[in-house]
C-alpha cells in the first residue's frame, strides 16, 4: 500500500539521511544521499580525532549500516555496510557478520555488485540475498544462497526481469520470490511494433507495466515453479515509499499473505488488498472486504491472526494503522488507535500477543509495544533515533530481541540491540566514530504554539561555535513528505550549514506524521497556506530566542519541502536565498505526470481530479507556481531530468516565470532518473551548490 500524498523524499531525507542510512531492500532507494562515501575501513572503537568542524569532504567517509538481521538462534545479526567509491562514482555494498557478545565482524561477501535484502536461512545455516548479475541492460538482480560453514554462494534464480523481493519457507526447502512478467507482445516490441496504450503512470513510462506475480524455488536451487498469474499484480516500489508489501509465509507453510493491486500500474497502487495465496495450487482469497488502501500483511507466530496496513477507518485522509484480523477472514480491529500516530512498521513479538510498532513522535523516531487488548507502552532507545524513513530498518530476534540501524545527534547511523525491550541499549558498531569526533553543532528540540491551537515543533541546530548574546543568519531546511518530520538524528546538511556559521531550523508543519491523525490531515485541502503559516510560526518562535540576525534568512528544502520552499518565498518577502530542489510547483502538473499521478485526489477531498467540478482551480490556488510573480528572492533551483516522483517540467515552469520577471534564478539539471541523484558525485555536487548558493546571498 502506498500512503496518500508521499509525494516526495524531500528535505528531511537529505537532512537527517546524510548519515548515509540505505534501507536495502530488493531494489534499494535511488539516490542514497550522500550515502556512504569512502568509509572507516572496519570496525574500530572512538578515536581521540582532531576537533574540527565538519567539511563536505567529510560526508565521503561516512558508512551507511542496512537491514540488520537476526540469526535463528540469537547470537548473530547481519547487515549490509555500503561505502562510497567516489573515484568510481558508485556505492560497494558488502554484506558483513557481527557476533552479538563480542562484536567480532568478518565480512561475508566481495567485489559484487547490489547487495541487499539478507535472510537467514530458517535453520541458520544459510544466508539467502540478493545481488547484481549481468552488465547493461541485462543486469537484474538475482537470489544467492551463502552456506555459513564455508563454500562459495549460489545462484538460484535467473529471471530476466530480476527479483523484486524473496521469503524463506519456514521448513527452509523453498524461496518464495516475485518478479515481472515478461510482455506477451515482447517479439513484436523487439521489431518496434512497441506502441503502448496509456494507463496511470508517469509521463517518462516508454512501455506497458507488466504484472509481478509469486513464484517458487528450492532453496538448493533448481526449476523455478510459477504461484500465482494473471493481469493483477504483486505491487512494486518506486522510491522514495516503503518498500513492495513483503510476503508472509504462514508458520505451517500452506499460505502467503500478499498485498494484490487490479493491475501493474504504478498509480493504481492504492486499489490494494491483502490476498492469502495457497503455496501449492497458487489460489487466492481476500482476507478482508475492503477494496484498496490495505498492504504488509504480517502472519501472526501461531498462524491465526494476521496484522496488517490501513488508514484509520479506511479513510484516506487519515494516519496509517494497523490492523489485526483472524486468518480465517474478517477486517479485523485497529489496534493501534488509541497511540494516534503514523505507523510506519509493525512486527510481531514472539507470544503473538504484542506487536513493535514504529512512528515519528515529535522530534523523535520512536517505538512501541503495542498490546492487542491494551495501551502502547514505548521502548527507552535514549538519544537514538531508530532509522525508520517510510520504513522501520529493523529486525526481531525468537527470542524478542531487536536489532536495529538509528542516529543519534552527533553520530551518523550504527548497529544498536536491545536484548529485550527493557533493557539497555548497546551500540555494537563503530563505523562512524571518526565522523561523531568532529566539532558538530548543538542540536535540540523547538516547540511553539502554531495556528489552529496546533502543538508544533522543530529541531534547531547551532553553529559549533556558537557564542550566546550573539545574533546569527537562519536558514531553513524544510522536510519533505509531507509526510515525514524533521527529528534530532544525525543530519550531513544541517551540520555543514551550522559549520558555515548559521542557525539551521528544521521546521514540521500540519501534514507531519509526527503529531496525530488531527496535525496529519490538517493539511487535505490546504497544502499551503496552513503549512506556511506553521512554519512561519516556528520562525517567530526562533526569533524570541533573540538570536537571529533578521536581515539575513534563507529557505530551502527538496521536493515537498521544495514546495514549502517555492510557497514560502512566493508568500513571505523575508527571504535573502532560497534553494528549491525538485519541488511540487504545479499540483496539476504532479497529478497528470508523475508516478503518483491520480492518487494526488486525495489531496483534495471533496475535489479528486482537476479535470473535473472546477478541480483545476483548486489545484492551482495551491500551487506555487501561482504565486511567482511575488518572489523576489534569489533562487536556486535543481532537478533531476529523470525524476517520476515530481517531474522536472515543475522546475522549468518555475525557472521560466521567475527569469521573464527579471528575477535572479539558477537552474541546475542533472541528466539522471530518480527523485535525487544516486551516485556519489553528483548528490556531492548538489549539496555544494546548496551550501554555496545560500552562502553566496548571506554575506
Amino acid at each position: 500500500m502506498k500512503t496518500p500524498r508521499h509525494w516526495t523524499l524531500g528535505a528531511g531525507y537529505l537532512a537527517r539521511r546524510a548519515d548515509g542510512h540505505a534501507r536495502s531492500c530488493v531494489r534499494r532507494f535511488a539516490g542514497v544521499i550522500i550515502s556512504a562515501i569512502v568509509a572507516v575501513a572496519a570496525i574500530g572503537y572512538p578515536t581521540n580525532a582532531q576537533a574540527r568542524h565538519i567539511q563536505l569532504a567529510d560526508l565521503r567517509r561516512i558508512v551507511s549500516l542496512s537491514d540488520p538481521q537476526i540469526s535463528p538462534d540469537g547470537k548473530r545479526i547481519v547487515f549490509i555496510v555500503s561505502r562510497t567509491n567516489y573515484a568510481k562514482d558508485r556505492y560497494d555494498t558488502s554484506l558483513q557478520l557481527i557476533e552479538i557478545q563480542t562484536r567480532q565482524t568478518r565480512q561475508l561477501t566481495y567485489d559484487r555488485e547490489g547487495i541487499g535484502s539478507p535472510r537467514w536461512s530458517p535453520q541458520g545455516d544459510r544466508l539467502g540475498f540478493v545481488a547484481l548479475t549481468g552488465s547493461g541492460k541485462d543486469a537484474a538482480q538475482q537470489i544467492f544462497i551463502m552456506p555459513l560453514n564455508g563454500g562459495d554462494a549460489k545462484q538460484i534464480t535467473h529471471d530476466k526481469n530480476g527479483v523484486q523481493q524473496f521469503e524463506w519457507r519456514p521448513d527452509g526447502k523453498e524461496i518464495a520470490y516475485v518478479t515481472a512478467d515478461e510482455p506477451i507482445d515482447k517479439k513484436a516490441i523487439e521489431k518496434h511494433n512497441d506502441a503502448f496504450e496509456v494507463g496511470d503512470n508517469s509521463y517518462l513510462t516508454t512501455a506497458a507495466p507488466t504484472p509481478s506475480h509469486l513464484w517458487l524455488v528450492a532453496s538448493d536451487g533448481g526449476r523455478e515453479r510459477r504461484l500465482t498469474r494473471g493481469s493483477w499484480s504483486l505491487p512494486s516500489s518506486e522510491p522514495p515509499s516503503p518498500p513492495g508489501s513483503p510476503l508472509s509465509w504462514s508458520p505451517d507453510g500452506k499460505y502467503i499473505a500478499i498485498t494484490r493491486q487490479p493491475n501493474a500500474e504504478y498509480g493504481d497502487s492504492d486499489l490494494s488488498d491483502v490476498e492469502i495465496v495457497d503455496a501449492i495450487s497458487g489460489a487466492t482469497r481476500k482476507l478482508t472486504n475492503h477494496n484498496r488502501l490495505e498492504g504488509f500483511p504480517l502472519f501472526s507466530p501461531d498462524g491465526s491472526k494476521i496484522a496488517y496496513w490501513y488508514p484509520r477507518e479506511g479513510d484516506p485522509a487519515n494516519i496509517n494503522a494497523i490492523y489485526v484480523s483472524s486468518a480465517s477472514g474478517g477486517g479485523g480491529e485497529d489496534v493501534t488507535h488509541a497511540l494516534d500516530r503514523h505507523i510506519v512498521r509493525a512486527m510481531w513479538m514472539p507470544d503473538g500477543k504484542t506487536l513493535l510498532v514504529a512512528a515519528h513522535e515529535e522530534t523523535r523516531s520512536a517505538l512501541w509495544l503495542q498490546p492487542l487488548d491494551g495501551a502502547a507502552r514505548p521502548i527507552d532507545t535514549g538519544d537514538v533515533n531508530a532509522s525508520q524513513f517510510f520504513w522501520l530498518d529493523a529486525a526481531l530476534g525468537r527470542d524478542g530481541a531487536l536489532a536495529f540501524t538509528g542516529s543519534s545527534p552527533h553520530h551518523p547511523s550504527e548497529l544498536y540491540y536491545l536484548s529485550h525491550a527493557g533493557a539497555a541499549l548497546r551500540r555494537l558498531t563503530y563505523f562512524n566514530a571518526q565522523i561523531a569526533a568532529l566539532d558538530l553543532g548543538k542540536v535540540e528540540s523547538l516547540r511553539w504554539t502554531g495556528p489552529n491551537g496546533f502543538e508544533e515543533n522543530g529541531v534547531l541546530t547551532y553553529p559549533p561555535d556558537y557564542v550566546a548574546g550573539r545574533k546569527y543568519p537562519l536558514v531553513l531546511v524544510i522536510h519533505g513528505g509531507p509526510s515525514s518530520a524533521s527529528i534530532t538524528s544525525f543530519g550531513g546538511l544541517s551540520q555543514l550549514l551550522a559549520a558555515r556559521g548559521y542557525l539551521v531550523f528544521q521546521p514540521n508543519y500540519r501534514g507531519s506524521d509526527n503529531m496525530g491523525n488531527a496535525y496529519w490531515r490538517a493539511i487535505f485541502n490546504d497544502a499551503g497556506v496552513g503549512p506556511g503559516k506553521d512554519v512561519m510560526a516556528g520562525v517567530e518562535a526562533v526569533k524570541k530566542m533573540g538570536i537571529v540576525d533578521e536581515s539575513r534568512m534563507a529557505v530551502s528544502g527538496w521536493s515537498y519541502g521544495g514546495y514549502m520552499t517555492s510557497w514560502m518565498i512566493g508568500h513571505y518577502p523575508i527571504w535573502k536565498a532560497a534553494v528549491s530542489g525538485a519541488a511540487v510547483n504545479n499540483l496539476v502538473d504532479e497529478y497528470d505526470l508523475s508516478d503518483n499521478n491520480v492518487t494526488g485526489r486525495y489531496g483534495f477531498p471533496g475535489t479528486g481530479s482537476p479535470w473535473t467540478s472546477g478541480g483545476a482551480q483548486r489545484y492551482l490556488e495551491q500551487s506555487p507556481i501561482s504565486y511567482a510573480q511575488n518572489i523576489t528572492a534569489p533562487t536556486l533551483i535543481m532537478s533531476d531530468t529523470g525524476d517520476e516522483r515530481v517531474p522536472i517540467t515543475q522546475s522549468y515552469e518555475m525557472f521560466h516565470a521567475l527569469r521573464d520577471n527579471h528575477r535572479t534564478v539558477s537552474f541546475i539539471a542533472y541528466p539522471v532518473a530518480g527523485h535525487f541523484p544516486g551516485d556519489p558525485v553528483r548528490s556531492e555536487d548538489v549539496y555544494r551548490r546548496w551550501i554555496a548558493w545560500i552562502a553566496r546571498y548571506l554575506r
